[in-house]
């Protein structure tokens, strides 16, 4: 017998699991107010609950419809967590259960922290935004450029060098080589195709600055500061992170900002004790979210593979709250915990548009995160709000003016799923006390 859409909904409904969390900040349970009369409904934080409940039916309707597999949803209002849901099914075929502490690979969050590791050692003076990529990266001296033609394509000199700051903004003219004509150029040195979708190193046997090295070689897309090109420019500075420090990505992230911040489970490769936290890749086919294959464009390399490439653009794996913790840093302007991982200015500085509109004439990019310019640039997000998402489909977005930080977790590659931005627009839905308003 078919089982009605109603019963999916209701059994999905079943899989939304809450958590009760401790809050990132403080203690104590949040404050719950009543406004006059029996029925008026609860506000915490300035939200209403029943409001927020909108985000559970959502996931139930896409877990019925099966455009999602699973997920992880973790709202905070000043470090205090409001709404934490696990939805669905971690590994929908075996029959596991999302949770609240579900392993995820962030892909280009992963940018992020790698952006905060770069601007800690401009702080301590080692680094300058300004200095140029070839003192680490002896290939990148000579830097040349593809630029089409009437007649096909010609490969010329960079106008100049690229420096730490092009790195970081996106604005070095470096993609991730699956433009057409560049794109053989990169599948032959194992980069642009031969990498998943570009962007993928997990399976390889090599560092990752011999990669770099190697990618310093091949043309560009852009002249140095004149377009917002992305590629693997963040990638790069995890290699530079290397060159500087004398240490591994993976060793300076852990010791500098992951272990001190107390993210446990965020890692390169997935410990072997936590391989079945690891969100099963879901790939979205003709609407429905159907298991993707094993390899780069699927599961990738993370449980079983060389564990040598440490990709500073998109090589991470990690939980909703361990990536809060370190938003909540940033939000707090660099401090956690009683301590200063970054100055305040340099979290302002990587906060504030740094590309004038070479991104967009409503959002701008800073030094690792997307800047809303305008308000409705990016739904009801608050101008000044700052935020990224990663290639298998998280997303997280920090609203600075309400104090919000949201983080939405899933995992699937290809997805065409728009559940992320109707979660985004149920949580300002659900904020009936907002500190912004607009003025005439």
């Amino acid at each position: 017998m078919t089982r009605s859409r109603g019963y999916r909904i209701a059994m999905m409904s079943l899989l939304l699991t809450g958590a009760v969390s401790l809050p990132v900040r403080g203690q104590g349970a949040p404050p719950t107010r009543r406004a006059a009369g029996a029925s008026a409904p609860r506000v915490v934080h300035g939200f209403a609950v029943d409001r927020l409940a909108r985000i559970d039916s959502i996931m139930a309707r896409d877990l019925a419809n099966e455009t999602i597999a699973g997920a992880v949803v973790l709202l905070m209002r000043d470090g205090q967590v409001v709404y934490e849901r696990a939805a669905g099914w971690r590994d929908r075929e075996a029959r596991r259960a999302m949770t609240p502490d579900a392993m995820f690979r962030i892909a280009s969050q992963t940018k992020a922290l790698t952006s905060a590791a770069i601007m800690m050692l401009v702080e301590e003076g080692t680094l300058t935004l300004g200095t140029p990529v070839s003192r680490y990266i002896p290939s990148f001296a000579k830097t040349t450029v593809a630029t089409r033609t009437d007649t096909g394509v010609a490969i010329v000199p960079a106008r100049r060098a690229i420096t730490i700051k092009d790195l970081l903004t996106h604005t070095a003219g470096i993609s991730y080589g699956m433009d057409a004509h560049v794109a053989p150029l990169y599948q032959a040195k194992g980069l642009g195709p031969a990498a998943g979708l570009g962007w993928y190193t997990a399976d390889k046997t090599e560092p990752i600055c011999t990669t770099m090295e190697t990618l310093g070689s091949l043309p560009f897309v852009a002249q140095p500061g004149e377009a917002w090109v992305y590629g693997y420019n963040t990638d790069i500075l995890g290699c530079i992170v290397e060159r500087v420090s004398g240490q591994s990505l993976d060793a300076f992230l852990r010791t500098r900002l992951t272990a001190p911040l107390g993210m446990r489970d965020t890692h390169f490769f997935v410990p072997t004790a936590d391989r079945e936290r690891l969100v099963t890749v879901y790939a979205s086919e003709r609407g429905k979210a159907v298991r993707a294959p094993e390899g780069a464009r699927g599961q990738g390399h993370y449980l079983d593979g060389p564990r040598t490439s440490f990709a500073g653009g998109a090589g991470l794996v990690s939980t909703a709250r361990d990536y809060a913790r370190f938003l909540q840093m940033i939000a707090d302007g660099g401090r956690w915990n009683g301590r200063q991982f970054l100055a305040p200015h340099t979290v302002a500085l990587m906060r504030t548009n740094q590309v004038g509109t070479l991104h967009g004439t409503t959002v701008g990019f800073g030094l690792g995160f997307e800047t809303v310019e305008q308000y409705g640039a990016t739904g009801m997000s608050s101008p000044g709000t700052f935020g990224w998402g990663g290639a298998y489909g998280s997303n997280y977005k920090v609203d600075p003016v309400e104090g919000l930080i949201l983080v939405i977790m899933i995992n699937q590659l290809p997805n065409s799923s728009d559940v992320v931005t109707r979660i985004q627009a149920a949580v300002y839905g659900a904020l009936v006390e907002s500190r912004w308003r607009v003025t005439p």
